[in-house]
């Protein structure tokens, strides 16, 4: 009752869920009267044949291309400058993102920096953007970041080795395509770390302190989605029936935490990909069981809400057995997917777990977190998973 009750604003872009929704970027664009289109994306989804088929379906709309695809696996402010004064040069007035979290972070932000006339780092933070950027399609090629459906971009601030959160409605996408089809050309690696990216974002709004009635419903959908069929659509990468359930996940998921936001484990995997550029998903999926571990007994009954949704049978257990067995089904999910390295894995050093924990602190995902966390707690969650 307390969260049908509660005020809370909900936020998201104009969605088409469905093979072949890939192809509408040329009608959505020229319905948003582009002419000139900027498409952002990454080398590696270049090389495949997705960005040509969204290519193709601008120009039959008459809309011209230009392509930037100097974009990292974790993106720089660097590469955004750059992106925007390319939109500048080839006077675009719509943005088209094809890949996975990268690119469409990358294009978010390339889209504030032109119409606010200022660099990327200035926007750190919650409603830091004044003006929103031009009309902005997002197309995801994985299944994990929901980056297509969210108000938030992460960017690497490479003076400061940090990532630096961005988070304002200004920047949700004017309209998400998302197109299952387009993650059959993801290896069973990054299908992994970007579906249990997808767990832990349904995970971290569920428990989150701003979690509303709305945010529930797709968020533990979303975990149900994730954990049913993501080992099964890793095991059969060319069962677009698979990769659409585990594909809506990620969706329902992104929703979920575009507007609750998220918790410690983003907080501190974003502190780890900043200081050593490391890969986000798999952050994520090594730091999920410590952090339930510390964050448990402050939100018990939603994290048994969760361990529900994840088929554990919770009946007669003490609340010391249900976090115990949720945090099994999560490591055996983890390992049944083939992410089984520890952050030692990483050539992290002990030395820098303090001022990890010190970044991890500032981020704007700590916020949500149910339980506020001390130093200590977030150098020892660290140390768990080292």
């Amino acid at each position: 009752m307390k969260e049908v009750m509660a005020m809370r604003k909900f936020v998201a872009p104009e969605l088409v869920f469905g093979a072949g929704s890939a192809l509408l970027a040329g009608q959505y664009a020229e319905n948003f009267g582009a002419r000139r289109a900027l498409i952002v994306t990454d080398p590696g989804v270049f090389r495949c044949s997705w960005t040509t088929a969204v290519k193709d379906s601008l120009n039959k709309a008459g809309i011209e291309t230009f392509v930037f695809s100097d974009v990292s696996e974790n993106p720089r402010d660097v590469e955004v400058m750059k992106g925007a004064e390319f939109y500048k040069e080839n006077n675009c007035d719509c943005i088209v993102a094809v890949g996975g979290g990268s690119p469409m972070d990358c294009a978010k932000a390339i889209g504030i920096v032109t119409t606010n006339n200022a660099h990327i780092l200035s926007f750190e933070g919650v409603d830091m953007v004044d003006s929103p950027g031009p009309p902005l399609i997002c197309i995801p090629s994985t299944a994990g970041s929901s980056a297509d459906v969210s108000q938030f971009a992460i960017i690497t601030d490479t003076v400061r080795h940090v990532k630096i959160s961005i988070v304002s409605k200004a920047m949700v996408p004017d309209a998400a395509l998302v197109d299952p089809s387009l993650t059959t050309t993801m290896g069973s690696q990054l299908t992994a770390a970007t579906g249990l990216d997808a767990l832990t974002h349904a995970i971290e709004a569920y428990v989150s302190n701003a979690n509303s009635a709305l945010t529930d419903l797709f968020a533990i959908d979303a975990i149900k989605l994730v954990n049913e069929n993501l080992v099964a659509a890793i095991k059969d990468p060319d069962n677009i029936e698979l990769r659409g359930f585990v594909m809506l996940g990620s969706m329902e998921a992104g929703l979920a935490f575009s507007n609750a936001i998220l918790g410690a484990v983003h907080a501190m995997a974003h502190s780890l990909g900043g200081h050593l550029n490391l890969p986000h998903g798999e952050c994520n999926a090594i730091l999920l069981p410590y952090v339930i571990k510390t964050n448990f007994s402050y939100a018990e009954d939603r994290y048994t809400d969760i361990a529900k949704a994840m088929s554990v049978d919770v009946e007669g257990k003490t609340a010391d057995q249900i976090c115990e067995s949720l945090i099994d089904v999560i490591v055996a999910l983890r390992k049944d997917a083939g992410i089984t390295k520890t952050l030692k894995d990483f050539d992290l050093k002990r030395e820098d777990i303090p001022k990890l924990a010190e970044l991890a602190l500032k981020d704007a995902c700590m916020v949500t977190n149910p339980v506020e966390l001390s130093s200590e707690d977030v150098e020892k969650i660290y140390e768990a998973a080292f």
